[in-house]
């Protein structure tokens, strides 16, 4: 008990003091919900233990029917545990099992309080934690129906794929005639006052511009820069990008869940190209690649916290917090009056006297309160054993009681700070005029955006991988990769790596016939007349093997050549990083390759054999990577020449003859050509290469898989997955919109 009330502790406080996601860590929750599982059998045999041998706690007297002291602890913890479970389950329900079982543990607990205590004070004690309990389950019951059979949420993807099928059919607009983003009308919220009825094929719909309280990415644009307020408060386009990011997420559900009424509408990736790439102007010396990324990012988030939220964040709105968090507290305490009167057989005199006169902790004749109760145990627990156990359970109790409160507070801080909060309190701003110049609004939100700014993290991230690194070829022994990926660092994504993946976009989509072939790294050396000394390193149909040979070159060339000048950084900074992360992929997410997962597995193994037989048991463990990449380039042993083309020969013969898993060898032949043609001209070129691996690795994420991913809280290749879904880019012989 000691144990899980610190991991409780822990997980509640550290992890909260400057993270207000509203998701929990799959391992952690995975791990935590097989120790609830065992929790409540083993803690109700305990109970039953302590009722029959009855121990007395301290300043009680022996009474027949009363419950022992150890026996009133556990049920105590039983009850807290309880209120605290909510922290392991996600809102969105699958399914009604783990309501089922949820509520039988409740009434399990219930008859537990009301069948075993006969004190009338006690009971009305532990009466009251119970009716927190049945609060909680009924709220998480109205949480799960909500979301179910509201067209704000669970019917949203249908609604939406009506609404677009809709827009598209009475707006045929070419994307050069619009030249503004407050012409757009995707919707940001009031999508439910749109369903005029149920129909076979969808639903159908009322008219947006006639139908009142419906807010579109257009209106907010609109009323932002008419509004004063407004205005002022976002100079940057925070909450105008917040807006169109809520309105994308709901684009990408009907396409991410694959809704049967989905349809692909001919000009919804042309218009979504065109708010992303276009509209999206540079605002405050902020490159239209940072914007696009910023509305990526809090996408997917959107993304991950309806599918794995565990508070209710997907429902935050003024009138949800104000039932949720205010008037429920109200019903609870009229709802706990009512039991404290049904226990004290309803003496109201009486039940009120009863919870201070039969729990010892509360009767300030005893001898002066609870506080000199736990001094006094805890100045005997040095040296009398029984009192040292009492004062672990009591710390034990109070932790817990602790840990309740503060996370009720911390909950209602996330659902306040959140930004479906932020979206749902601006649209509500635009539907109520009585707000407008209204300086209680005013000092709120200024307040609630300068507390999201503070505790939100704004830069985006990536994991960071090498496979020459010092740090990770000690622990390959260890059988799993959870342990290994604490290893892994993590680096902040450049603007020039941003800015890259936006221009390969927007050139791929001016290409030929508006798209130029998307595949593995060619069409980056055919645009910088390098296909015919470098495709060699392409031909392979595994991406894997692919992502290793330019992984391990550009290992080599990083450090056997770093940037010389200024110009260079750019194309360094984009080249190493997403290097890097395309090796993490493939060790740590195999699953987004387009390859098959097994054999992506087998990597590893033949990479860690092939690096040892090359350089030494003792320079593989020990050595540092400068020390690996020497002796890597010393064992590659070309005639240093300028004729390319001979080169280009030797090394199509070498691999067609030799073992395609030597990965190495060949990534160290590829790096060695780099490297004596070393100049800024390379630098660019590698960029362009690992520029088009990560687009054509989103593209070809499955998204099922993406959907294993954003469990953890989303990837930046979920990013670029969203980004290929809006624009329209697939591989060749995939459908794609136009």
């Amino acid at each position: 008990m000691l144990i899980l009330t610190g991991l409780f502790f822990n997980l509640n406080l550290f992890s909260g003091i400057s993270d207000v996601s509203a998701m929990l860590e799959p391992k952690v929750r995975l791990f935590l919900s097989l120790v609830l599982s065992l929790f409540l059998p083993v803690m109700s045999y305990l109970f039953s233990e302590a009722k029959n041998i009855g121990n007395l706690g301290v300043g009680e007297s022996a009474m027949p029917d009363d419950l022992s002291l150890k026996a009133r602890v556990i049920l105590g913890w039983m009850l807290l545990v309880e209120l605290l479970r909510r922290k392991v389950d996600e809102i969105l329900v699958q399914g009604y099992s783990g309501m089922v079982q949820r509520a039988g543990r409740v009434v399990w607990l219930g008859s537990l309080v009301f069948f075993n205590i006969s004190l009338v004070g006690q009971k009305e004690l532990f009466s009251i934690i119970w009716v927190l309990c049945v609060t909680r389950l009924v709220q998480r019951i109205a949480f799960a129906e909500v979301q179910k059979r509201s067209y704000a949420h669970g019917k949203n993807p249908g609604l939406i794929s009506s609404y677009m099928a809709q827009l598209q059919h009475d707006d045929q607009v070419d994307d050069d005639q619009v030249d503004d983003i407050k012409r757009c009308r995707y919707i940001v919220m009031g999508k439910e006052k749109l369903v005029k009825k149920v129909t076979a094929y969808g639903y159908e719909l009322n008219d947006v511009a006639s139908t009142a309280g419906i807010i579109t990415v257009g209106k907010v644009w609109e009323l932002v820069d008419s509004d004063q307020m407004l205005a002022i408060f976002d100079q940057n386009q925070r909450l105008r990008r917040l807006c169109l990011s809520f309105a994308l997420f709901k684009l990408l559900r009907p396409k991410f869940e694959q809704h049967h009424l989905a349809v692909k509408c001919a000009g919804e990736a042309r218009d979504s190209r065109y708010l992303i790439l276009r509209c999206l102007q540079s605002n405050g010396g902020e490159s239209t690649a940072e914007a696009v990324f910023q509305v990526m990012n809090d996408e997917v988030n959107f993304l991950c916290e309806y599918n794995h939220s565990v508070a209710p964040v997907v429902l935050a709105s003024p009138f949800f917090l104000l039932v949720n968090y205010v008037l429920i507290y109200i019903v609870v305490f009229g709802f706990c009056l009512m039991v404290v009167l049904i226990c004290g057989y309803g003496d109201v005199k009486f039940a009120l006297n009863s919870i201070f006169t039969d729990n010892f902790s509360f009767n300030s004749y005893y001898p002066a309160g609870f506080l000199d109760v736990a001094f006094c145990i805890l100045i005997k627990a040095f040296n009398y054993p029984p009192a040292f156990f009492l004062t672990l359970d009591f710390s034990i109790t109070v932790i817990l009681i602790i840990i309740f409160f503060y996370e009720e507070i911390r909950e209602f801080l996330i659902a306040l700070l959140s930004n479906w909060f932020m979206v749902s309190l601006l649209c509500s701003y635009m539907t109520k005029p009585k707000w407008h110049g209204s300086p209680i609004f005013k000092s709120a939100f200024c307040f609630l955006m300068f507390l999201q700014r503070k505790m939100s993290n704004a830069d985006l991230s990536f994991k960071q991988f090498s496979f020459l690194d010092l740090c990770w070829q000690p622990i390959t022994a260890l059988p799993t990769t959870p342990i290994l990926s604490l290893k892994v660092k993590t680096a902040t994504v450049p603007n020039s790596l941003k800015q890259s993946i936006i221009e390969y976009i927007a050139e791929h989509i001016r290409g030929t016939d508006h798209y130029t072939p998307l595949i593995n790294g060619k069409r980056a050396l055919q645009r910088n007349n390098l296909s015919h000394q470098l495709s060699w390193a392409c031909n392979s149909n595994s991406v894997s093997e692919v992502i290793l040979t330019w992984h391990i070159a550009t290992s080599l060339l990083e450090v056997e050549c770093p940037p010389r000048s200024i110009q260079e950084g750019p194309s360094f900074n984009v080249t190493t990083r997403l290097s890097k992360y395309c090796a993490y992929l493939v060790l740590f997410h195999p699953n987004l390759l387009p390859d098959n997962q097994e054999n992506v597995e087998l990597f590893f193994e033949d990479i860690s054999q092939e690096l040892k037989n090359m350089i030494g048991c003792w320079d593989y463990y020990f050595s540092s990577q400068r020390t690996r990449v020497k002796k890597i380039m010393e064992i590659i042993r070309v005639e240093d020449t300028a004729d390319t083309t001979g080169w280009r020969e030797i090394q199509v013969e070498t691999r067609s003859q030799s073992d395609p898993r030597e990965v190495v060898k060949s990534g160290a032949k590829l790096g060695k050509l780099l490297i004596s043609n070393c100049s800024e001209t390379v630098w660019k070129v590698l960029a362009d290469v690992w520029t088009e691996l990560i687009i054509y690795i989103a593209v070809s994420s499955d998204r099922e898989h993406v959907k294993d991913v954003l469990v953890h809280g989303g990837e930046f290749i979920t990013l670029l997955w969203a980004l290929t879904m809006h624009t329209g880019i697939s591989l060749p012989g995939q459908p794609r919109s136009t």
